[in-house]
């Protein structure tokens, strides 16, 4: 997905939180709510470029690691950052047994990326430097500094819709009967504006997981051993209790909402099996060479 496009899609997330507050204000009978949606949609912008990864990191409880703590884990992070010549991100461990993985940061200088305790169990090295390969891509490819400011962004929207939605439901419609109509429009748009954020966190995340595998990849030099990783992984989130949210889905590398949620269905990830095959067809390409 082309600049362009990702900045058209953070416009329409941005606009659907302002749409949020001129809806609660049909309800309410007042203007001043869109204003403070407006200034929530800039302040939300200016906090997550800044701030988000740290938002992110808190939020998973995750510990950066010293090479004396993860030798390991660090030897492939150096080796990787060297060939892919970007700075090298910080590392973090996930207390979690599901196994999964993220980057996040606005920017390659300001990078972090993370493990869980379960992927460090689950994979062997090559295919763990597989994941931290195409992890780094994230990086190297400057769209974690995006899908992290949607994991926020879409996270406010669904949490103020719901909380919406409960104030409808337990709290009555101000204004009378006369107020019917604009109250019934608002708790539509509290309905809509989460599948909505969803959507938009879709659109913008299967792509890039794509761009990710290949170029991955490529800097692991083994694109099998993504491919088996991937294989595993997808295998291990129907078997793990997960420690993801809708909202933050789209960070890791695998979707970690099994098929029990009904958030499966708005997937932020493409097939497992469809990034099998191009990484497939890009190992078969290595062979040629």
């Amino acid at each position: 997905m082309n600049t362009a496009k990702t900045g058209i899609l953070m416009i329409f997330l941005t606009a659907l939180l302002i749409f949020v507050g001129y809806g609660l204000g049909l309800a309410f009978r007042t203007t001043g709510l869109i204003y403070v949606f407006f200034i929530i949609a800039v302040g939300v912008n200016v906090v997550s470029y800044w701030y988000s990864d740290k938002i992110v990191l808190k939020l998973y409880r995750a510990q950066e690691v010293s090479p004396a703590e993860s030798p390991d884990l660090h030897k492939i992070v150096d080796r990787l950052v060297e060939r892919a010549q970007i700075p090298k991100p910080r590392v973090y461990m996930i207390p979690s047994d599901a196994p999964n993985a993220f980057a996040t940061g606005r920017d390659p200088k300001h990078a972090a990326v993370a493990v869980t305790q379960g992927i460090m169990r689950l994979l062997n090295r090559d295919e763990l430097e597989g994941v931290l390969a195409h992890e780094l891509s994230h990086v190297k490819n400057r769209d974690t500094m995006i899908s992290t400011v949607v994991a926020i962004m879409a996270g406010l929207i669904m949490m103020i819709a719901s909380v919406a939605r409960w104030g409808f439901i337990f709290g009555g419609m101000r204004g009378g009967r006369d107020n019917a109509g604009g109250a019934l429009g608002a708790l539509l748009l509290m309905i809509v504006a989460p599948i909505a954020a969803m959507l938009i966190q879709f659109a913008i995340s299967r792509s890039r997981e794509f761009k990710a595998d290949a170029s991955g990849g490529t800097l692991c030099r083994n694109p099998m051993s993504l491919a088996r990783a991937l294989e595993k992984l997808d295998h291990a989130t129907r078997r793990h209790r997960q420690i993801a949210t809708p909202a933050t889905s789209h960070l890791f590398i695998v979707n970690p909402l099994t098929k029990r949620s009904i958030m499966t269905l708005f997937s932020t990830h493409p097939a497992t099996q469809d990034r099998v095959q191009k990484l497939t067809e890009l190992a078969r390409k290595f062979e040629r060479v």
